[in-house]
């Protein structure tokens, strides 16, 4: 597991998390195939486990996101665009840490991610609604990492809400979606409604979660499966 000595324990859990491949490319949006791929050449390696079975942690998804988005068409005046991904997203997280802030905090009615990346992959900030890095402006054409996204026919879901009653937190539940304010994960809803085939019967086994949490979770993993 990788970790930083200067994070708080919430950003260091991002750097954890436990996300098999198909899991891994779902939520990053990531062909399999490419995942794969860049694991082997060593471009973005499982940080949670490289062994046989290979573990992609929430930071890793942050990064496949960031190589995926600079190795589609993106030039700047020297040409083509170089990667340093787990440097950017190091350093995405050092400023977050810097400034004190807690994207995870799903107490938060306004969740939202103020990471940004640039074409020549320098990570910013979003400062009172302006990408900043280092109290310079961002250029045109920055991509938010965490929000859902659509490229070259893949699409990614939403990494802090997928879901109006969902969250992804990388301190809860190994990472997984999950319901709001709860341990109960999208895969285990999914689960008990393949079972019960009702989803008022799988929200009366969690009273006080409304039918609509479960039907979000229901609808968020079919879309995965797509």
């Amino acid at each position: 597991m990788i970790t930083h000595a200067s994070f708080s324990p919430r950003l260091n859990s991002a750097f954890e998390g436990c996300y098999e491949v198909s899991r891994a490319s779902a939520l990053s949006g990531v062909p399999q195939s490419t995942v794969y791929l860049w694991a082997r050449n060593g471009l973005v390696p499982p940080s949670v486990s490289p062994t046989r079975v290979k573990l992609w942690s929430y930071a890793d998804l942050m990064v496949l996101r960031i190589l995926y988005w600079l190795r589609h068409p993106k030039t700047n005046s020297g040409g083509e665009v170089p990667a340093s991904p787990m440097a950017r997203a190091r350093q995405a997280l050092a400023e977050l840490n810097e400034r004190g802030l807690d994207i995870w905090d799903d107490n938060d009615g306004n969740l939202s991610s103020p990471l940004r990346v640039d074409a020549s992959g320098q990570i910013w900030l979003d400062v009172n609604g302006v990408p900043q890095h280092e109290g310079q402006a961002a250029l045109p054409g920055s991509f938010d990492l965490l929000a859902p996204f659509d490229l070259a026919d893949r699409n990614g879901p939403d990494l802090l809400r997928p879901r109006p009653n969902l969250r992804i937190v990388p301190g809860r539940v190994s990472g997984e979606p999950h319901l709001a304010k709860s341990r109960i994960t999208t895969l285990s809803a999914a689960a008990f409604y393949q079972d019960l085939g009702d989803l008022t019967a799988v929200a009366e086994l969690y009273p006080g979660f409304r039918v609509e949490a479960f039907r979000d979770a229901v609808e968020f993993e079919r879309s995965l499966a797509a």
